[in-house]
């Protein structure tokens, strides 16, 4: 008969008033303040390793691959050619991971502005940080905002934010300003997709519409879609494509999109072109969110 193992030591994530997620930690592998937040990473029982930033949690060993693979490859796929990548935050290196699966792309640009994130994501996450060696990525440890607006007007073919929560160092990534740079910087046919929280969290609902209302000023489509990650708080996880020019459903091309993904189909383990089109579809409360 098999005994479930207890541990006195426990991590908690709260999402709202004493809810939360708790962890059951088997070791603290890695604990250390930046000049930006403090970063941690555990090993846990069910979730392998977790990084945290300031004790919210970023990625786990588990379900990483659901969050990088759906804030890339909706993009990626949408578009027929993309060149020139930019990713603001994602110092853990899953997001590149997945835009260096692409041959095709030529460059990508990671603004990380917290080294030691990078250096635990090297360190304890060698699976999510692989691609950091590959000649076509060039790392900026520098603050995005700044990055962005200093960009080249017109140079990337997709912007990727994939910040922390909308407070502290990350609280700017969320503003009107930022993106009205952001949409400067891309190509006329160019893609932004951003996290954009959970909308089943009350906190970020009201985030999540200042989001909308903005991007819609810059962009004529703005969609949201959902991916499904355990270890976030409430499970259901929110990301945003802007465009000037692509819807992600109706400009879709699901045989193009097997073809670009079939070199590295094996190594997808949540998106296919039928969840792409599936993630878009939104549950009614979301739909009156963002129409309220």
């Amino acid at each position: 008969m098999s005994t479930a193992k207890f541990y006195q030591i426990q991590f908690t994530e709260y999402w709202e008033g004493r809810t939360g997620q708790t962890f059951g930690v088997e070791d603290l592998l890695f604990s250390r303040r930046s000049p930006y937040q403090h970063v941690q990473v555990w090993q846990t029982d069910a979730f392998g390793r977790i990084l945290t930033l300031d004790g919210l949690v970023m990625i786990t060993e588990r379900d990483e691959f659901v969050y990088h693979e759906m804030i890339v490859h909706p993009a990626l796929c949408l578009l027929k050619n993309p060149k020139r990548v930019l990713v603001v935050g994602g110092g853990d290196g899953g997001t590149v991971r997945e835009i260096l699966r692409y041959p095709d792309v030529e460059g990508v640009d990671l603004v990380e502005i917290d080294s030691v994130v990078i250096e635990a994501a090297r360190c304890f996450f060698p699976e999510v940080a692989s691609a950091f060696d590959d000649p076509r990525l060039h790392v900026h440890v520098a603050d995005g905002v700044q990055f962005v607006q200093s960009a080249p007007a017109g140079y990337y073919d997709v912007v990727i934010v994939d910040s922390t929560d909308p407070v502290g160092i990350a609280e700017g990534l969320f503003g009107e300003d930022f993106y009205v740079q952001v949409a400067r910087i891309l190509t006329a046919e160019g893609v932004l997709v951003a996290q954009t929280e959970s909308p089943f969290d009350r906190l970020f609902q009201q985030t999540i519409q200042a989001a909308h209302g903005f991007l819609r000023r810059l962009f004529p489509i703005v969609t949201m879609y959902l991916a499904f990650i355990p270890s976030y708080p409430t499970g259901m996880w929110s990301f945003t494509l802007a465009s000037r020019i692509y819807h992600p459903v109706r400009d879709f091309d699901p045989e193009r999109a097997r073809a670009r993904i079939a070199p590295f189909q094996e190594m997808l383990r949540y998106y296919n072109p039928e969840v792409h089109v599936a993630a878009f579809a939104l549950p009614n409360f979301v739909r009156q969110q963002l129409e309220g």
